[in-house]
């Protein structure tokens, strides 16, 4: 697959994923009278001091345990618990997305304060745990931040995580080449320590200085 059709197709899913997460907050909330209520992805007003995409219903962080790059068990919902957390779902050999994305979080990371730093995770999550090993994640993620947490394991747990997230992630599919294409949904989630809910959605191609200016933000727990 060439490098302009695994481009388009990950703007593709990007986009069905958008419309997965618009769609899941619109199902899944009701009022107290049993209609639909008007519950959809809001873009950034005046009432957000966030940059990022302000969610209408903030979702539940998953209860998902795996493996670190220790090899250790790792719970996301207990051990992330009551810091900021940012959530992506990737592999190591993508070409473009999640490198990008890890990339300028990176970056970004490196503007906060010490103080500040030590109160945001970064957790990357692999939708290619066959080939990303503890040892693979963590070679790939020191290039972007040494303390970014890398969690890899059964990808029906992975799948099942992101879908509560109306993330949208499909098998890998080994190429004719040999390269393995591993599609899914680029969205990153924010979850704040006040609840350990999801706020604030940044989609695929999310400059850098939109991180820059939120993450002090989710690191001093302020409100979307």
């Amino acid at each position: 697959m060439s490098r302009t059709a695994r481009t388009a197709r990950t703007a593709r899913l990007a986009g069905a994923a958008a419309l997965a997460l618009a769609a899941a907050l619109t199902l899944s909330a009701c009022g107290s009278s049993g209609g639909p209520t008007a519950a959809k992805v809001t873009q950034q007003k005046d009432d957000t001091p966030y940059q990022g995409t302000k969610l209408a219903r903030n979702f539940e962080k998953p209860d998902l345990q795996l493996t670190d790059t220790s090899g250790q068990p790792y719970d996301l919902r207990q051990q992330t618990n009551g810091k900021a957390t940012l959530l992506f779902f990737g592999y190591t050999s993508c070409p473009d997305v999640c490198p990008t994305t890890m990339g300028d979080i990176g970056v970004a990371m490196k503007a906060l304060s010490p103080e500040d730093r030590q109160k945001v995770n970064v957790v990357f999550v692999s939708t290619d745990p066959q080939r990303d090993t503890p040892k693979v994640l963590r070679t790939w993620l020191d290039s972007m931040g040494s303390d970014f947490i890398g969690l890899t394991g059964d990808l029906a747990k992975v799948k099942s995580a992101a879908r509560s997230l109306g993330i949208m992630i499909e098998d890998p599919v080994v190429n004719a080449d040999g390269t393995v294409t591993s599609t899914h949904g680029a969205q990153v989630l924010a979850f704040l320590p006040s609840d350990d809910k999801a706020h604030v959605l940044y989609m695929s191609g999310t400059e850098e200085k939109t991180y820059e200016h939120d993450l002090p933000l989710l690191a001093k727990g302020v409100a979307a």
